[in-house]
């Protein structure tokens, strides 16, 4: 077996430069192109599309008031359309999103599709509370028209309460059925109140509230078919679920956390 042993001189040595040298001369190179390259990319932004019409309103289409845990992209995208003033679809308007600092919109502005739609993913802030967005086009006068929608973040207490509320309450206490969960809701004689009906539960007292979970409707003269649930629930368990209800009401309560807007 011949074996290869290096230069101890090198061939730099004999007026040669090295193969490292040279590698090493090669790479600075491309670095410099590639830096020269980024700056003039970054300094010559692309210019932004132009609307190549105008609405006169803009509407929700999809998205409003849904949940998520603190800085967490919501689970579906939010969706919003411009109209003219006969309600149809208008294409290629300009439309721009705005929130408190946190919230991130992909993309955050852009010309409705030929739906006279433009669909953006949001992501959350890091604080538990509602948000408060706006997404805005502009008229023929290029006077700005506003829509207004709110999200909801989920803090540590209210995301394990609603962990909860999917293993347990959901079943009975949402009319809706999906391909995971089938409703109970119409094969009850006495109809649960949603978690989101503030107008009823924002009424009820969180002692009141905890009765009921603990030891079942007839606890307040409610329905028995309420089931007590006090001996799978610990106390924490039972906070954190009306935590949660607390968070989704609507209207919202008291205790529902700040909301955060655009400043």
């Amino acid at each position: 077996m011949t074996r290869y042993f290096p230069n101890p001189v090198g061939t730099a040595a004999l007026g040669r430069p090295s193969a490292r040298s040279s590698a090493a001369a090669l790479a600075g190179a491309m670095l410099a192109i590639f830096l020269a390259t980024s700056c003039s990319r970054t300094n010559q932004s692309a210019p932004l599309p132009k609307p190549t019409a105008f609405g006169a309103a803009i509407v929700e289409s999809n998205g409003g008031k849904q949940f998520a845990q603190t800085g967490a992209w919501l689970p579906q995208p939010v969706v919003v359309q411009v109209n003219d003033e006969q309600g149809t679809a208008v294409a290629g308007a300009w439309v721009e999103f705005a929130a408190a600092p946190g919230v991130t919109f992909d993309p955050p502005k852009g010309l409705t599709d030929t739906s006279g739609q433009l669909t953006a993913n949001v992501s959350l802030g890091g604080m538990a509370g509602r948000y408060q967005f706006t997404a805005s086009t502009l008229d023929k006068s290029q006077k700005k028209v506003q829509l207004k929608i709110e999200e909801i973040a989920l803090g540590y207490q209210q995301t394990l309460g609603r962990h909860l509320n999917d293993l347990y309450c959901e079943r009975c206490h949402s009319p809706e059925s999906t391909v995971e969960r089938v409703s109970n809701f119409d094969n009850l004689e006495v109809k649960p109140h949603p978690f989101t009906e503030g107008d009823t539960l924002n009424k009820i007292s969180d002692a009141d509230l905890t009765a009921i979970i603990s030891h079942g409707g007839p606890a307040l003269n409610k329905s028995p078919l309420m089931p007590a649930w006090g001996n799978t629930l610990s106390r924490a368990d039972i906070q954190a679920l009306i935590a949660y209800i607390r968070a989704i009401s609507d209207p919202p309560s008291r205790s529902a956390g700040p909301t955060y807007a655009e400043n």
